[in-house]
């Protein structure tokens, strides 16, 4: 994928943003130009962690920190619904993994996503956001996405990215990124920056124990 095409850095520059990070085939990747594996999850401007994080000390970034309110947005889903914010109002938690159908690692965690969404309790969510289909008119990358998710069984909601968005996805330095929303809105914890969904399960796990 050509680098001036990014989606990423197309959203932070209409906010007058110029992502830190370089970006490595559009996925996650580290300072020096080097890609997130799949099981990685690599810090981000928002984590307080300088270093990848492993599942052995996810629950770093399970820790309670300070919230922030989630932006408001009406944007359509991947079914042609329109959904707002409204929609973390319906949970006591929505994990929210940001993605694009150009990256590798975000495709390949997408069957254990959709596998661990048909297990979850009754008061926890995923929601998919996808930050590469530009419109309406943009089918070419939207029915990529309905073949991506309907192969991999990831039958949660994946809603369709717009500039309502623009105040979240600027902080993003690549994807999959997963944010953690609370019943009121609020964003939780740090992002995890790389595919480790053993992660965002400890994430989860500690914030409904209240740790």
């Amino acid at each position: 994928m050509n680098r001036k095409d990014n989606p990423i850095k197309k959203y932070a520059a209409l906010c007058g943003i110029l992502l830190p990070v370089a970006m490595m085939a559009g996925c996650a990747g580290t300072a020096d130009g080097s890609s997130a594996g799949t099981d990685s999850a690599l810090s981000s401007p928002a984590a307080k962690s300088d270093t990848p994080e492993s599942a052995d000390t996810a629950d770093t970034q399970a820790q309670q920190t300070d919230t922030a309110a989630f932006p408001a947005f009406s944007a359509t889903d991947l079914d042609g619904n329109t959904v707002t914010e409204s929609i973390f109002t319906e949970k006591d938690l929505t994990v929210l993994n940001i993605w694009g159908t150009f990256c590798g690692p975000c495709i390949g965690e997408m069957p254990e996503l959709g596998g661990w969404a048909a297990e979850m309790p009754d008061n926890v969510q995923i929601v998919g956001l996808i930050i590469d289909i530009n419109g309406e008119e943009d089918t070419e990358h939207r029915d990529l996405a309905v073949e991506i998710t309907e192969k991999a069984g990831a039958g949660f909601t994946n809603l369709i990215a717009n500039m309502d968005f623009a105040p979240v996805l600027k902080d993003v330095v690549g994807v999959p990124t997963t944010l953690f929303i609370d019943g009121e809105g609020n964003i939780v914890g740090d992002p995890i920056v790389g595919a480790n969904v053993d992660g965002y399960k400890t994430f989860v796990e500690d914030y409904l124990n209240g740790q």
